[in-house]
């Protein structure tokens, strides 16, 4: 039986308040590739995990991000990152955070023990069979994602845990669990530093991987960008011009005449 770690005091940083500027960080960054070579260790299930959701997108189904606080706002943010930048529509992948947008900037107290309203959100949002649902939580004890994870595996959708503790409620319940092990925070109980970070690093390795399986890029260019801002458009034109062989000019009139559709710019081009 391991003993969960999320909680426990960092025996080489007790004296962390008495350090200098520098010490600090310096004890902050090698606490940070602790993080790294956790992740490193559950590279095997982050791949079952993607091979699942990839199933899932290919299909119609729906993918969900679920959690409370630091981990509620990573899920939103690499839900909120697919869209743009590989051209999936905004309502495949979604994000559920407990106390709704306004925790995406602030915290709402008490939102993370309410397990029935994730349950409920998730409801309300569509989940179906077949849809999947990434719950995360780095104690994996936060009851508002347990209910979600409960609602999900009730509707019969896939279920991922993200967790740092691989004896948790959440490594129990979830089908597929990824449970890096990187011990202590430097500050004891603030997951939002490693938890926080090994948690962000399996989400991009999971939507990276996924969407590339799906077909939206090609070699590693992004060919299903949405050209939504300048920076988009000028680097859907280096896409352009790399892929088809043409000049900035000649990007610029295929991508006007596709309505910026990067890979018909690129087809049309060879025709």
């Amino acid at each position: 039986m391991c003993a969960p770690s999320t909680e426990a005091v960092h025996d080489d940083t007790r004296d962390l308040d008495r350090r200098s500027v520098a010490e600090i960080i310096e004890a902050i960054h090698a606490e940070d590739h602790k993080a790294w070579l956790g992740v490193g260790k559950v590279l095997a299930e982050v791949a079952a995990a993607a091979d699942v959701l990839a199933g899932v997108l290919g299909r119609g189904g729906h993918w969900f991000n679920v959690g409370a606080g630091t981990s509620g706002r990573l899920g939103a943010l690499d839900a909120a990152e697919i869209p743009p930048t590989f051209g999936v529509p905004p309502g495949r992948v979604q994000a559920v955070i407990a106390g709704g947008l306004p925790a995406l900037s602030r915290a709402v107290e008490g939102a993370e023990d309410d397990a029935e309203s994730g349950a409920t959100a998730l409801r309300e949002r569509g989940l179906a069979r077949g849809d999947a649902v990434v719950a995360l939580s780095a104690s994996g004890t936060t009851p508002f994602t347990l209910g979600c994870l409960e609602a999900a595996r009730a509707l019969g959708a896939h279920t991922i845990g993200i967790t740092c503790d691989a004896c948790s409620p959440l490594a129990r319940a979830a089908a597929i669990s990824i449970a890096p092990a990187v011990g202590p925070e430097v500050i004891a109980g603030s997951t939002r530093m490693k938890g926080g970070l090994a948690q962000k690093m399996i989400l991009h390795l999971l939507s990276t991987t996924v969407m590339v399986r799906l077909g939206c890029v090609s070699g590693n260019l992004m060919t299903c960008v949405r050209p939504v801002s300048r920076k988009l458009r000028e680097r859907g034109e280096r896409i352009v011009m790399i892929l088809a062989e043409v000049d900035r000019k000649g990007a610029a009139s295929l991508l006007e005449r596709t309505g910026g559709d990067i890979g018909r710019a690129v087809e049309l081009a060879s025709r």
